[in-house]
């Protein structure tokens, strides 16, 4: 009898949730061993619905997930990685799978630390067969990395950026234009700690002092914003 896994594709791009989609079914007619109860979701909001319907009914068993998302309308997730975060919260033993365009070993490494995703997938790195191979391995109980995400592993883990999700906020709303004076609104934190992070975030992205115009290009150059 084959085992029915509850699912959620996570992806704002219709075509990339047709292509799991598709990959995932045919995998249940080839392995007759797993069937797929699929959910999908194209922006933060949509996602963090269905994990709240899926706590209230049926955990999620898989994940595939997509790092470049719109982010929710009340700011508090601001991308996919911030999904993760919330579903290893909340579903012990789901596996998740991450599928991005970003190369960037500061993102990669960040995405590791946050989420430690049971496979890793750079979609410039891959083909149909890497997705369904992927996906059987996960299930199956065995890490999956593609090529650039093992080869960046090796060279840079050791070393790297880690940003919590303060530090994003902070990166995020001075990003949109905010002042200082206003951050403490839509963050939990003093103006004096905001400043700490600030002075933080600078040394990190080796920013000249009160240029937040370099810091943010640097940020986002790394794939952080």
């Amino acid at each position: 009898m084959s085992q029915i896994l509850n699912t959620l594709i996570v992806d704002d791009h219709p075509i990339i949730i047709e292509a799991m989609t598709r990959a995932l079914n045919v995998i249940s007619k080839k392995s007759h061993d797993f069937e797929f109860d699929i959910k999908t979701a194209n922006d933060c909001d949509s996602a963090a619905l269905q994990i709240s319907k899926a706590r209230k009914y049926l955990p999620f068993d898989l994940v595939i997930l997509d790092i470049n998302m719109p982010p929710s309308q009340n700011r508090k997730l601001f991308s996919g990685e911030d999904i993760g975060v919330r579903l290893r919260r909340k579903f012990s033993d789901v596996k998740i799978i991450v599928m991005t365009s970003l190369d960037d070993n500061h993102v990669l490494c960040n995405i590791f630390k946050t989420i430690n995703p049971d496979g890793f997938l750079i979609k410039s790195d891959i083909g149909y067969d890497d997705i369904t191979k992927a996906i059987l391995d996960v299930i199956e109980g065995s890490p999956y990395y593609s090529r650039t995400v093992t080869r960046l592993i090796r060279n840079h883990m050791s070393n790297q950026i880690v940003l919590d999700h303060t530090d994003r906020a902070i990166l995020y709303h001075l990003s949109n234009g905010a002042k200082m004076k206003d951050l403490p609104e839509a963050i939990n934190l003093s103006l004096a700690g905001i400043e700490r992070r600030k002075r933080h975030l600078r040394e990190v992205f080796d920013t000249p002092q009160k240029d937040d115009k370099i810091l943010i290009e640097r940020a986002r150059a790394k794939g952080f914003v």
